[in-house]
């Protein structure tokens, strides 16, 4: 699985239905979903090179009940990862802004019940904008529990603009912040570039970036240490989402240390992962 001699972990694989767009867990021959997920899941990591990843909820699930499904969606993510918890070192949580108070008791069962390493926050999903005062209060108790915020900030979606995130990232600013989907298209990603230089904080995946010519900016302008390999995967979509990162960067002009860093050191750092 290890690619050209390189242990890859991708930061950015969702588990979960995606009710909210339209996609949902099923299996024609009536098995558990959460089953045939892990198989395609791993099937789809061992043919990419991926030799872990760290998991997230998908943002787009039902909530008639408000704080009790985002309390069974955090345990069905902790219960798959202890399924294959060699494959799956860590998992990132949700707490919803909009749940006030709930959400700051739900982040310490995260933490403390769950051992949850990360806050995700997906502002299209979550009724608020990514700066909003509910999101900072959020980030700022994940920032005292020691837990990292992963902020997805996917272009076109105002709400989730990068320069939202540069809030949140100067209200917290001894706290990593690793910044999904910052590739998603080329002005967004020349964004990314300039919030990066001007926010030490901000880490960035690599997910939804069609071309390296996005990624290969953001190292010039910040450092191979502040980038991080993710692939924003779903396994109920048609197929692994493709990476054009894997193979340009083994290929590309940069020290042995330097290309293990974005493929996994820098996230094992940011987690405190072994």
């Amino acid at each position: 699985m290890t690619v050209a001699g390189y242990h890859v972990i991708d930061c950015h694989h969702h588990v979960g239905s995606l009710e909210a767009q339209g996609f949902s867990f099923g299996s024609a021959d009536g098995r558990d979903p959460l089953t045939v997920d892990l198989e395609r899941r791993v099937s789809a990591m061992n043919r990419l090179g991926v030799d872990q990843a760290i998991l997230i909820p998908g943002h787009g699930y039902l909530r008639p009940d408000g704080v009790a499904d985002t309390r069974r969606i955090n345990d069905e993510v902790a219960s798959y990862r202890a399924g294959a918890a060699d494959r799956f070192p860590a998992a990132v949580g949700i707490a919803e802004p909009l749940h006030g108070a709930a959400g700051i008791a739900e982040l310490n069962r995260m933490r403390g019940e769950l051992g949850f390493v990360g806050l995700s926050v997906h502002a299209r999903f979550q009724g608020v904008q990514t700066d909003s005062p509910l999101v900072l209060a959020l980030v700022a108790a994940a920032a005292e529990l020691g837990l990292v915020p992963f902020i997805h900030a996917v272009e076109g979606v105002p709400d989730e603009a990068i320069w939202r995130v540069q809030r949140v990232a100067r209200s917290v600013p001894e706290t990593p912040i690793v910044v999904l989907d910052a590739f998603s298209g080329p002005e967004h990603a020349r964004h990314a570039v300039m919030v990066g230089q001007d926010t030490p904080n901000l880490y960035f995946d690599t997910s939804l970036a069609h071309h390296f010519l996005f990624v290969d900016a953001m190292i010039r302008a910040v450092g191979p240490d502040r980038l991080i390999f993710g692939t924003d995967y779903y396994s109920m979509m048609p197929g692994p989402q493709p990476s054009v990162v894997l193979d340009e960067l083994v290929d590309y002009d940069l020290p042995d240390h330097d290309k293990a860093a974005i493929l996994s050191d820098n996230l094992r750092g940011i987690l405190g992962l072994t």
